[in-house]
């Protein structure tokens, strides 16, 4: 069956949505979405010295996608705020990154592979790869839901109940690093944090409680990633931008649905 590459790049994005789902409820809940996105934009300077000193792609981004992440955790509030501090080094993190594979000798045509992803290419290897890394990113957020909610909701109630959601921060950010690099080869750095918010964003409406959310969010990340792939296989289009566009007509058509509802209500 995983000889078929069709196959093989469907599972690869059901797998990148379960990992994205629950992780991105906790990035629309505590409005990260910038955070998400700076964290996926410094994994091409992962990816350029994992080529240049020949290691794991995986390995390189997840390790640049977490200093990212833990840099802006250690330097908020120390005289900037949080979104010029996230805008500074996460552009700067991508040029970088840019002008750092340009030295590598024939990397340049696989550029674009690594910024919006090349899913139809991935092996048995990559898939092995995606789904243990989507396991252990739904392992740490199942482990720590409650105290991740807790800190969510209220701070100072998680400090009363014994929690640090500075602790609880950082399972966030170990499971967002996981996240982006895992993804890298399904939708690439300039559209992982898409399908971080997209699908966490059009589950809300539909939700009456967290775990649903979850849930609704996992269920429509996969059938954008399924939709998206056929729809790319007979459209000819990009792959991960078609998985992306179909996450946003879902976002939009299950909003209107619910305008309308409300509307007759």
């Amino acid at each position: 069956m995983l000889d078929d590459f069709m196959t093989r790049a469907t599972l690869a994005g059901i797998g990148v949505a379960f990992a994205a789902a629950p992780l991105g409820c906790f990035v629309v809940w505590r409005r990260m979405a910038y955070f998400g996105d700076a964290t996926a934009h410094a994994a091409i300077l992962g990816v350029a010295l994992a080529l240049a000193f020949q290691i794991s792609i995986f390995v390189g981004a997840m390790v640049v996608a977490l200093v990212m992440a833990l840099t802006v955790t250690v330097l908020a509030g120390r005289g900037y705020a949080m979104d010029t501090l996230l805008g500074v080094l996460a552009h700067s993190a991508l040029a970088f990154g840019l002008v750092a594979v340009s030295f590598l000798s024939g990397v340049r045509l696989d550029l674009m592979a690594y910024l919006f992803g090349d899913i139809l290419s991935v092996s048995r290897t990559d898939l092995l790869v995606i789904w243990g890394g989507a396991a252990v990113v739904v392992a740490l957020i199942m482990w720590r839901w409650s105290a991740l909610l807790t800190s969510t909701l209220n701070e100072e109630l998680a400090y009363a109940s014994g929690l640090n959601p500075r602790q609880e921060q950082l399972v966030l950010t170990i499971a967002l690093a996981i996240t982006v690099a895992v993804a890298i080869k399904v939708v690439g750095v300039l559209l992982i944090a898409a399908m971080l918010i997209i699908p966490a964003a059009a589950a809300r409406g539909l939700s009456r409680t967290p775990e649903a959310m979850a849930f609704i969010a996992a269920a429509i990340g996969a059938i954008s990633a399924v939709a998206g792939l056929q729809g790319a296989y007979v459209l000819d289009t990009p792959a991960g931008p078609s998985i992306v566009c179909v996450a946003t007509l879902l976002f939009a058509g299950l909003n209107i649905v619910g305008w309308r509802s409300q509307g007759d209500g």
